[in-house]
This record gives structure tokens, C-alpha cells and sequence, in this order.
């Protein structure tokens, strides 16, 4: 019989911390939040981040308690398909894996683009090829090593976030004069339009575009089946990380709605540029550009990693091909990271050949996917610790445990369905629907096909051994 092979614990609280900050802080914070600001106003878009904060903390508390009692690789897909069902799991699963997958896509895209800005004489494809090829290597490493860069990746971006935070910080309260040489009102962006422009529906909009930015954070489950001594690490991971969070994205919202006003603020390349250069800061441009290509390098980092595990959770539990569950001697499932990457360069080039047709069903697709993977997180814990107390166990027993059970998996659970409610009311996310319920059919669909199959199987080499 062939010994199992299984994943090095080699990751720290300080990696696995980074690798959740690596996968949330990218594009969506240094490119888009202008427009978010734009749509809801400051004090709006503040207010989302705020909800979408607790949400994200509350879903990240139903995942403390599962992975600290199961910390296995592929995390909140082994537990759906055991507390759920074993459709829901591998549906989860698929979902997770095509999100990360159609992200690298997109990333490798936007890296090539940023280095156009020094090198203009050089393809972008030449290097969307090249930083492909550089996050494959990391990846197929050691997991030392792809925690080790990962980290220093997500420090650079951090660093910039709590530099800029200080600098805006500043000039907001006048201990750094503007460019200009005038000295703005802390307030004065936030009522010089009203406190809601656009009402107060428009904050509920956001909202869903919120979900989506906390997304990322989830990744403290994947790697907990790579995390040394994962009852002190992932509770530590979780309560740092969300904490983080809501500092680097509330302030850095903060600092921009002060320093810029709401209706400029959705037609710059990157607010946080603008508001570098309204402050004087030299080479602005420049530097916002190296930390954005870090930022998109990171997730996309974390990208192939999450994707890859997902993929040989799957395998592990049969569910799929035995191929992706193979592990190398440095404890990496080469064969699923080569997969995922295979489906990176495939979404790519789906950008490319059909961004109308194709590419925007998987980006659709995706953009759902979390939001639905968060709820199976918080219907995992719900399930399982009512099954855990039902076998005689005493809550005392868990390493960590969800707090004010059964309220926090049940309002996590609502608040992310009624995310999903309102993009029923929003014409340019309403895709996400049309495309994202089909394609969990299909998932189920095939789930159950397969498991059919394979009992016909069984019973017909059974019944050809009984001749």
C-alpha cells in the first residue's frame, strides 16, 4: 500500500498573516477605491468598509474554530463536504479554485501593463510571461520558501499603506503644507457634497464591491495544514490580520476622501498617485507603480498557492483525479500547481481572444464564488459544532471556539446572502448571477454523475467477482 504523503509545517504566524494580507491588499485598494469613493461618497464608502469588515471577521471566526480542530490543507472544502454534503464541498471547491485561477489571469495582464510605463519598447506578454514563470518557480519550491517571499512581498505593500497613511495624516492636519501651498479642511470633502451624493442605496452597492475586496483573507484556512503548531498560529493569524485590515483599508480610505474630492476621485489611474503628488512627494508616479506591480505579484503569489491546495484537496478526497494529490520531496503538489497555472495562461488568453464572451463569464463566475464560499464556512461551523456537541463532546474541548454561538455563523451567513440579494438590484453585477448559479448546477450536476458512476462500477466488478 502506498505510504500518504503530507505537507511540511513549515509556516509561521508572520507568513501566514502575510499570506492573507498578500492575497486581499492588491488592485481593488490601490486602483478602484477611487470610485468606490466616488459612488458612495467618503463617509459612505467608509461606512461599507466598516459592515464589510465585520463581516469578513465574523466568517473569519467561524474558520478559527474549524481549522484549529481540523487543520488540513484545502480547509473550508473538506469541511462543507463533511458537515454539508459532499456536492456542496466539491462545488466549493471548484468555485475557490476557478477565482484564483481567473485572478491570475488578470494579474499577469496588469503586471505587464505597469512595466510598459518604463519599459514601453518591450511587449507586455514578454513580461506576463516572465512573471508567470517567477511565481510558478516560487511556488514550486519549498513551502519555506514560498511563505519566506510571500512575506517580504506583502511587507513592501504594508509599508507603503502605513507610509501613506502618515504622510496624509499629516498634511490633513497641516504639519505638511499641499503643493499647492493651501492647507484643506479635514472635513471639507466629506459634507462638500453631501454626506450620501448618491443616497443611501448607493452605500448597500458598494457593499457587494466590499465583499469582494475582503476576499483573500479566507487563505489563513488553506494553509493551515502547512502552519506550525496550528492551535496558537491561525486564532493569532485571524485576529492580526483583520485587524490589520480594517486599519489599512478604513485609513487609507480616510486619507484619501480628505485630501481628495469625491468627484475627481473616480476618473484617476490611482487615487493614491493624486494624492502623492497633491502632497509633493517626488517620483509619486513611479513609486505607486513599483508598489502596485508588488501588490498584483503577491496576490497572484497567493493565487497559484490557494488554487493549487484546492486542487489537491479534491484529489485527496477522491473526488478527482489521484494525479493532483501527488506530492514532491519538498512537500508541493507540483502536479496541481502546474494545472492551475495551465488555467492561468488559459484565462489569459480568454482576456484576450473572447473578453466579451468567455472572460467575462469566469470573471462573473468568480466574483460570486467568494461570497458563496464564506457562507459554506459559516454553515460548516454551524453544523459542526452542533454535531460536536450531539457526540457527547463539551465545547471546553476546542482548541479555539467561535463566540456567541449560535449568532455569529447565523449573521455572518445572512449578511452574505443579502450580498447576494442585492446584486439582483445592480445592473452591472447582475451577470454574476446569470453566469455563477448555472456553473454551481454544473458542479452538482457533475458530482453526482461522477458518484453515480463510479458506484455502477463498483457493483458490476463486484458482481463479475461472485461468477
Amino acid at each position: 500500500m502506498e505510504e500518504k504523503q503530507e505537507f511540511q509545517r513549515k509556516m509561521k504566524s508572520r507568513h501566514v498573516v502575510m499570506l492573507s494580507l498578500g492575497g486581499v491588499i492588491g488592485t481593488g485598494l490601490f486602483l478602484s477605491s477611487g470610485y468606490t469613493i466616488q459612488q458612495a461618497g467618503p463617509v459612505g464608502t467608509i461606512l461599507s468598509y466598516l459592515v464589510g469588515a465585520l463581516v469578513v471577521y465574523l466568517v473569519m471566526l467561524c474558520l478559527g474554530e474549524l481549522s484549529v480542530h481540523m487543520p488540513e490543507t484545502g480547509a473550508f472544502h473538506s469541511y462543507a463536504a463533511k458537515y454539508i454534503g459532499g456536492g456542496t464541498g466539491y462545488t466549493v471547491a471548484w468555485l475557490y479554485w476557478l477565482t484564483w485561477t481567473v485572478a491570475l489571469g488578470s494579474e499577469f495582464t496588469a503586471a505587464g501593463m505597469l512595466m510598459q510605463r518604463w519599459f514601453p519598447f518591450i511587449s507586455v506578454w514578454m513580461w506576463s510571461g516572465l512573471f508567470a514563470a517567477l511565481i510558478f518557480v516560487i511556488n514550486v519550491l519549498t513551502v519555506k520558501f514560498f511563505a519566506e517571499t510571500e512575506f517580504w512581498f506583502s511587507l513592501i505593500k504594508v509599508l507603503a499603506i502605513i507610509l501613506f497613511i502618515i504622510l496624509g495624516g499629516a498634511a490633513i492636519f497641516g504639519f505638511i503644507p499641499m503643493e499647492s501651498g493651501t492647507h484643506t479642511s479635514v472635513f471639507s470633502n466629506f459634507t462638500n457634497e453631501g454626506i450620501f451624493p448618491n443616497g443611501a442605496f448607493a452605500i448597500v452597492m458598494t457593499m457587494l464591491a466590499v465583499n469582494f475586496a475582503f476576499s483573500g483573507t479566507e487563505l489563513i484556512g488553506i494553509a493551515a495544514g502547512e502552519t506550525a503548531d496550528p492551535e496558537k498560529t491561525i486564532p493569532k493569524a485571524i485576529r492580526t490580520t483583520v485587524f490589520r485590515l480594517i486599519i489599512f483599508f478604513v485609513g487609507s480610505i480616510f486619507v484619501l476622501s480628505a485630501l481628495l474630492p469625491a468627484s475627481d476621485a473616480g476618473v484617476l489611474e490611482s487615487p493614491f498617485v493624486a494624492v502623492l503628488e497633491r502632497i509633493g512627494v517626488p517620483f509619486a508616479a513611479d513609486i505607486m507603480n513599483f508598489v502596485i506591480l508588488t501588490a498584483i505579484l503577491s496576490a497572484a503569489n497567493s493565487g497559484l498557492y490557494a488554487s493549487s491546495r484546492m486542487l489537491w484537496s479534491l484529489a485527496d478526497k477522491r473526488t478527482i483525479s489521484p494525479f493532483f494529490s501527488r506530492l514532491n520531496k519538498q512537500g508541493v503538489p507540483l502536479n496541481a500547481v502546474m494545472f492551475s497555472m495551465l488555467g492561468g495562461v488559459l484565462a489569459l488568453l480568454s482576456s484576450v481572444i473572447a473578453p466579451d464572451t468567455v472572460y467575462v463569464v469566469l470573471v462573473s463566475i468568480s466574483g460570486l464564488a467568494v461570497v458563496v464560499v464564506w457562507m459554506s464556512i459559516c454553515a460548516s461551523q454551524f453544523l459542526f459544532r452542533k454535531q460536536f456537541i450531539r457526540e457527547g463532546y463539551s465545547v471546553k474541548d476546542l482548541g479555539y471556539r467561535t463566540p456567541l454561538y449560535p449568532l455569529v455563523p447565523v449573521l455572518a451567513f445572512l449578511l452574505c446572502l443579502a450580498s447576494l440579494i442585492g446584486i439582483a438590484f445592480d445592473p452591472t453585477q447582475r451577470i454574476a448571477l446569470y453566469c455563477g448559479f448555472p456553473f454551481i448546477a454544473f458542479c452538482y450536476g457533475s458530482y453526482y454523475l461522477t458518484k453515480s458512476m463510479k458506484r455502477k462500477g463498483v457493483n458490476y466488478v463486484t458482481e463479475k467477482r461472485s461468477y
